[in-house]
Order: C-alpha cells, then structure tokens, then sequence
C-alpha cells in the first residue's frame, strides 16, 4: 500500500521539464514548483466532491458510491463522508456544511434506522458515533446526541468484555479485538463524555485507549497494530487510518508522547518520499490516509507540532490538489499520481476533500 513518487528533490518528470524549457523559450511560461494550494482550493475540492456525488431529496441526503450513480456508499463510508463534511465547517464556519450535515443525517436514518443493532461491524457503529457526537458539539442538536449517545451505549455493550485484558470485539462474532474499533471508540466515548459531561464515558475513553496502548502498540516506535485474535495472535500491519485514531485518542485524554510517536511512524515508515501510501478507492482502504489526517493534523493544531508535521502534510495535500483531474476537480487517493479518466468512487476521492480541510495552506513567501 506504497505509492510511487518522483524525487522531493526533483517532482517535475522529464517530459514537464522539456515543456517547462520550450515554454520559457518561447516567453510563454515561467516554471518551478506547483503554486502552493490555496484556501479557495480547499473549496473548489469539497465543491467538486458534493456535485459528482451528493444528492438529496425532501431533505434527505446521502453520497452515491461511483460517479456513475445509482447504489449509495456503504455504511461506514457514508458515515466517514458526514465526518468530511464537518470538516469543512471547521475550517469554513459556514452554515451550509452544518445543513449538508443534517440533511445527511436524515438520510442515513432513513435507510440504517435510528438504532444500528442489526449492523455485525461495531467499528461502522463508532465511526457514525463520532460524526454525530462531532455535530452535536457543533450545533447543540439534541438529536444527534441522542442517536450517538444510544447507539455507543448498545455497541459498548455488546463488544466490550475481559478477555485479552479488555477492549472491543471488532465484530459480533467475538473473534478479534482490532485497532479500527478500539480507536474510534475511545474518541466516541471522549466526546459523549464532552457533550454529556457524564464522566463515565470519559472513564470509558481512557479505558480503551489504555488497552489499546498496552496491547496494539509499538511503544519503541508508534506503530499500532491491527488487531489481535482471541487466541492471543497479533496481526502485526500497520494502516494509516489506526495510526490516526490512536493519535486521535491519546491527544484528546492527554498522553501526547504516544500521540508523537505514533503520528512520527506513519510520516516516517508508512509513506514513500513524504506521500501517504495508495489503497484502491472502491475498498475499505480507500479513505484511510483521511481519517488518518484528521486526527493527526488536530493533534498537531492542539499541540503546536507544527515545525514536526506541517511540511509533511502540507506536501500530501499539495500533491492530493494537484493530481486532480482538470475536468471536474476530482482528486483519488493514489496522489501524486495524477487522477485517471472514468468512473470515480466517492470513498476515495474523500481523502483529498479531508487533508485539504484539516492541512493549512502555507504561508504566501513575503517580498523582500
């Protein structure tokens, strides 16, 4: 799950350079490094995102799967997609993301039902607990409380148990305790906490975030491991989007030397010349690098890490604007390579969305 790149030293392919020649010699065109991206292009992205793929109808909205219509996009995806949303409002503070929102949500009620029970995946459960938690904090709607606060407490209750220690079975089969749920959990049960002031989800939180820590983590060098099975069997890999989470939980309950060494693994090992590795969009890998960001970028904004992580993300959303594909601003999740032509996934071109919302651009050089 590693892209290919060019150089750092040298991002132009040969085939740039000689155009770049023959242009400057011609006076057409002065070359260099891509124009760093801008504001208006973190706009421009979300813009491109919500046309190919948002609809709705007597206010209820849902995100289509492929750009060629038809079949919604799954459960957790869709869920992960309201998360992008709210980032957009972060950054912007505009009414309309919280609208989208709301709509969104209606229309995720509409076909999950209010209560997810009948869903086997408790880590699809978290990941909308947070989304809703996330806009409850955002707007004071009760509503989003209520369904976030309901569904954590019946997906907490069926996953949580003593064996291996603690933490939460990733499915109903009581198989294995992933990262991917323990993660999100500990951040859903932070939050629930926040917008209830019930200290027992906080304890909650704090709870899962140190079983993780004590059995999914690398404590000499951030990595976080997948999962481990009943039997005691570790699956060692390592993915971007529970690097995240796991940065995303020890930065909110206060355990920021984790919460460093985890995020310095993934820009250290888990890239390629700086550039969060590829995954193919239609699966679940496809919107990993962005919940990944997400949570390492409010980690870094929370903590002044700048002068450690900010190039690097800078450079991964730079590159996620500029492998766009100039027809319809849509960007996948395999930059820098450039976005092919045909049919696109929602999923993938998220990550794009996300990391130009949560990286600031950089600052404009002054004249001397």
């Amino acid at each position: 799950m590693k892209a290919t790149s060019a150089s750092d030293r040298n991002p132009m392919t040969i085939r740039t350079r000689l155009a770049c020649g023959i242009a400057m010699a011609l006076g057409t065109l002065t070359c260099g490094l891509a124009q760093a991206f801008t504001t208006a292009d973190a706009d421009t992205i979300f813009e491109a995102h919500t046309k190919a793929f948002y609809r709705v109808e007597n206010g209820k909205g849902w995100h289509l799967k492929t750009t060629e219509g038809g079949r919604k996009a799954d459960f957790w995806m869709q869920a992960e997609m309201l998360e992008m949303v709210l980032d957009v409002h972060v950054r912007t503070k505009s009414k309309k993301q919280l609208e989208m929102f709301d709509e969104l949500f209606h229309g995720f009620i509409a076909q999950h039902g209010r209560t997810w029970e009948k869903n086997d995946f408790n880590d699809d459960i978290m990941w909308m607990v947070i989304a809703c938690a996330r806009a409850h904090l955002a707007t004071g709607n009760e509503e989003y409380l209520a369904v976030a606060k309901e569904n954590f407490d019946l997906c907490y209750a069926r996953a949580i148990s003593k064996d291996l220690g603690g933490g939460l079975w990733w499915k109903t089969d009581n198989k294995s305790k992933n990262a991917c749920v323990n993660g999100p959990g500990a951040i859903a049960a932070f939050l629930l906490g926040l917008a209830t002031k019930d200290t027992s989800y906080t304890t909650k939180a704090r709870e899962l975030f140190l079983w993780e820590r004590e059995t999914l983590f690398d404590k000499r060098t951030g990595r976080i491991f997948d999962s481990i099975e009943k039997n005691g069997k570790v699956h060692n890999f390592a993915l971007t989007y529970n690097q995240g989470t796991f940065v995303g939980a020890a930065n909110l309950l206060g355990y920021n030397d984790e919460a460093r060494l985890a995020a310095k693994f993934t820009m250290e090992k888990l890239c390629r010349d700086g550039y969060l590795p590829a995954s193919g969009e239609n699966g679940d890998g496809g919107g990993f690098n962005g919940i990944g960001v997400r949570w390492i970028a409010r980690f870094m904004k929370d903590q002044r890490e700048q002068a450690t992580f900010e190039p690097w993300l800078q450079k991964n959303a730079e590159a996620a604007w500029q492998a766009r594909r100039t027809e319809d601003n849509l960007s996948w999740c395999a930059w820098p390579k450039p976005t092919p032509p045909g049919p696109r996934h929602a999923w993938g071109c998220s990550n794009a969305v996300v990391i130009m919302q949560t990286v600031h651009p950089p600052e404009p050089e002054k004249k001397q």
